[in-house]
């Protein structure tokens, strides 16, 4: 059993508010937009850290995060990128490996909106966790906190901040 935090666009923070509402995971799982290695660097000292780049991370930042990660924790295959879309309207990349790869949770953030939604014709869970960071147009800052056990996934919360 682990329980996940999922984050995203951080676009460069990571402060109390985030590290509070993270304390408790296992593992930190980043959906790109990090902002800097040094971020990602503090997310990694705090709790492993698995992320992907995003648009907005720089080329050293990409040498270190590849643009899509597909993995498995417990019994639970996961597919996580930057740019991903949502249920019937994938991008196309992350279309072509969800098929490939059929992962039963899919990870995606840039949208900078919150989501949760089943996908019946993939037959997986899509998350997008929001922005996680002070920057760009969302009104408050998201992240999600999950357990996985074995082949579940379950008791997800989602935390909520004001932008400031």
């Amino acid at each position: 059993m682990k329980r996940i935090g999922i984050i995203s666009d951080t676009h460069g923070t990571f402060d109390e508010p985030l590290r509070t509402f993270l304390n408790d995971v296992d593992e930190i799982w980043h959906a790109g937009d990090i902002g800097s290695l040094d971020v990602a660097d503090r997310i990694a000292a705090f709790k492993p850290l698995r992320a992907v780049s995003g648009n907005i991370d720089d080329g050293m930042t990409h040498r270190v995060y590849p643009a899509f990660q597909a993995f498995e924790c417990e019994g639970v295959r996961v597919l996580m990128t930057h740019i991903g879309g949502y249920p019937r309207r994938y991008d196309p990349r992350a279309l072509q490996r969800i098929r490939a790869w059929r992962p039963k949770l899919f990870i995606a953030g840039h949208s900078h909106i919150l989501k949760v939604a089943y996908d019946p014709v993939y037959d997986l869970l899509a998350v997008n966790p929001g922005a996680a960071g002070v920057h760009g147009f969302h009104k408050v800052r998201t992240a999600i906190r999950l357990t996985i056990d074995g082949d579940a996934m379950r008791d997800m919360e989602v935390g909520e901040w004001p932008r400031r």
